[in-house]
C-alpha cells in the first residue's frame, strides 16, 4: 500500500504537467479547430526561459515562473499572428504543416543558441516529509497545487467571464460572432496567450522536477500531452485535465509495476483503443455539421 501511495503521488505530479500542456492543445482546437503541433516546443521554450531567469538573471521561483509564462505567451501570440492567421481560411492540412514547421524552427533556433543540455538550479527548498512511509517533497506538493490552481483559474475564466463567453461563442460559430461586436482577432490572441502560458508554467515546473533540459525535450512530451487532450475530449477544458491525470497515472503505474520501456507503448496504445471505441474522448462531443 505504501508503494501504491508513493506511485499515486508521482502520478499526480506527472499528470499535473501533462494536463497543463494538454489545455493549450484543447483551447486552440476549440477556437480554431486546428492542432497546434508546435505547442510541445513552446513547452520547451518555457523551460529555457526558466533557465535564463534562474541562471542568468538570478531570479527566485515566482519571478522565474511569471517571466517564463509572459515570455512564451508573447511568443505564442506572435506565432498566431504571423504563421496561423494568414491560414485561417486555407485547407486544414496547410495549418498542420505550418504548425509542424514552427515546431522544427523553435527546436533548431534553440539548438543554435544553446546546443548542450542545461541544468536548472534548485529554486525550491529541498524539504521532504515522511507521511506513513510515503516520501512527500515540497516540490511535488507545489507542482500539484499550483497546477490545480491554474486549471481552476482557467475553468473560471472560460465559464464565468466575458472573455470566456467570447471564446465559447467563437468556438460555436466564428463567422457570426464578429457580426455581434466580438473582437475575433483579440479573443484568438488571448486564447493563444493563455494556452501557451500554461505550457510555459508546465515547462518551468518540469525543469525543476527533472532539472536537465534540451532543445528536443518538447517533442515526446508534446505528443503525450496531445494524447491526453484526445483522451479527455479535444476541445473540452475539463476533459483535457482528466486526460492529463489519466495519462500520468498510466505511465507511472506501468513503469512502477511493469517495465519502464513499456510506458510509451501503453500511452499510444491507449490513444488507439480510445479512438476505436470512443473517438470523441471521455468528455468530448461530436460537432454538428452545418449544411
Amino acid at each position: 500500500m505504501t508503494y501504491f501511495l508513493q506511485q499515486s503521488l508521482n502520478a499526480l505530479q506527472l499528470g499535473s504537467i501533462y494536463a497543463l500542456i494538454a489545455l493549450g492543445y484543447t483551447m486552440v482546437y476549440g477556437i480554431l479547430t486546428m492542432i497546434n503541433f508546435a505547442h510541445g516546443d513552446l513547452f520547451m521554450v518555457g523551460a529555457f526561459f526558466c533557465f535564463i531567469a534562474a541562471v542568468l538573471l538570478k531570479l527566485s521561483f515566482v519571478p522565474t515562473l511569471l517571466l517564463s509564462m509572459a515570455g512564451v505567451a508573447v511568443l505564442g501570440v506572435l506565432i498566431e499572428r504571423l504563421a496561423y492567421k494568414p491560414l485561417r481560411n486555407a485547407p486544414r492540412v496547410s495549418a498542420i504543416i505550418t504548425a509542424l514547421g514552427v515546431g522544427i524552427f523553435l527546436e533548431n533556433f534553440t539548438l543554435a543558441l544553446d546546443p548542450y543540455p542545461e541544468s536548472i538550479p534548485q529554486l525550491i527548498p529541498n524539504i521532504v516529509w515522511n507521511v506513513g512511509g510515503v516520501s512527500v517533497s515540497f516540490l511535488q506538493v507545489l507542482i500539484i497545487l499550483l497546477s490545480i490552481g491554474l486549471m481552476l483559474l482557467l475553468d473560471f475564466i472560460v465559464r464565468r467571464t466575458m472573455v470566456g463567453m467570447a471564446m465559447r461563442a467563437i468556438s460555436w460559430d466564428k463567422t457570426i460572432v464578429p457580426l455581434m461586436g466580438v473582437p475575433l482577432n483579440l479573443v484568438i490572441s488571448l486564447t493563444f496567450a493563455i494556452g501557451t502560458s500554461l505550457g510555459a508554467a508546465a515547462g518551468t515546473m518540469y525543469s525543476l522536477a527533472f532539472p536537465v533540459i534540451d532543445p528536443y525535450m518538447g517533442i515526446m512530451i508534446g505528443w503525450k500531452a496531445f494524447i491526453a487532450a484526445v483522451v479527455g475530449g479535444i476541445g473540452n477544458i475539463r476533459g483535457a485535465m482528466i486526460g492529463g491525470f489519466i495519462l500520468g497515472a498510466v505511465e507511472v503505474f506501468v513503469a512502477g509495476y511493469g517495465r519502464s520501456t513499456y510506458r510509451d507503448f501503453v500511452a499510444f496504445a491507449l490513444l488507439l483503443v480510445l479512438l476505436i471505441f470512443r473517438p470523441y474522448g471521455i468528455l468530448g462531443k461530436p460537432r454538428p455539421q452545418k449544411v
